[in-house]
């Protein structure tokens, strides 16, 4: 099989009879982007309790394919959509060399400040967070750039923590899960696993009554995991596999059930192609997306 790395370099470099294919993917897909809808009425979620999350991931912010302007255009998108509250889920910094230039998380951060709901937005951070942070790396410990600038834009950012939120006096909790990818191998030659800072269990014992509770997680990997407890997990990481073809990913990091969309295990899952790109900015079949979950109530008019 592939590896995603493989298959994109392949896909990079197609030859004459996919060259129109790879125009595509490389130069119209990536700069597009959609409000992908999902109403959904999970049994852990009291149906007449209607609450609008909007879901960004996956920024991977650089010039020319995810420049400032850009980000601009998406957080107004965003607060257009009116969400009760939105979250952010991680990858905000650059997955790929083929830039022109990485843009640092004190530009990018001030920028996502600029969204608005009701309920606050909140957010968690992706493993390229974590590795391109190369002193946290060096040393195991300490909170990433990426985090430093999103809490000083006024954005917390959940790590194995909980909060109770609540809507017309109705209570939910939102729960953060630490990344499960945060720390690279020591020594790139040595097969050394990946280490997370997810601690499923701490996370939801903040949670400290029976209302509802939606999860926030990176990666989807954890959905096996998760307990009924949970109403709704969220994840990015995944892109969709950049490359989607009749709902197929050729390329599943987190395993083909959970490369895109509505999944139902123990408790429902979005998993959000997101809005960059990794390895190589390409994407065909799926494009660049806003998420917008309904929970409960009747769908929402389109924004």
């Amino acid at each position: 099989m592939f590896s995603r790395r493989q298959f994109l370099k392949a896909m990079g470099g197609a030859g004459a009879l996919g060259v129109s294919t790879a125009a595509y993917g490389f130069g119209i897909e990536p700069e597009r982007l959609k409000v992908t809808r999902y109403n959904l009425s999970p049994p852990q979620w009291p149906p007449d309790f209607r609450l609008k999350i909007a879901v960004i991931t996956d920024l991977h912010a650089c010039d020319p394919w995810m420049s400032l302007k850009r980000i601009e255009g998406i957080v107004a998108r965003t607060n257009a959509l009116r969400p009760d509250m939105t979250v952010l889920l991680g990858d905000y910094v650059a997955g790929h060399r083929n830039v022109t230039r990485n843009i640092p998380a004190d530009e990018w951060a001030p920028v996502l400040g600029g969204l608005k709901a009701p309920l606050g937005v909140h957010a968690v951070l992706g493993n390229h967070d974590w590795w391109d942070d190369k002193s946290v790396q060096r040393e195991g410990k300490g909170h990433p750039a990426a985090r430093v600038a999103l809490e000083a834009s006024g954005i917390p950012v959940y790590e194995n923590d909980a909060k109770r939120l609540e809507k017309g006096g109705r209570p939910f909790w939102v729960a953060g899960l630490g990344d499960q990818l945060a720390y690279m191998p020591a020594r790139r030659f040595r097969p050394v696993r990946r280490i997370g800072v997810d601690d499923l269990g701490a996370t939801l014992a903040k949670i400290t009554d029976d209302a509802p509770a939606i999860l926030l997680a990176h990666e989807p990997d954890i959905a096996a995991r998760v307990p009924s407890r949970v109403a709704l997990q969220l994840s990015g990481h995944t892109h969709g596999g950049q490359v989607r073809l009749l709902g197929w990913s050729p390329i599943a990091p987190s395993g083909q059930q959970l490369a895109y969309g509505h999944i139902r295990k123990s408790c429902d899952i979005v998993v959000s192609g997101g809005l960059g790109c990794s390895i190589m900015p390409l994407r065909i079949g799926v494009p660049p997306e806003i998420v917008l979950v309904t929970l409960g109530g009747a769908a929402a008019p389109a924004a």
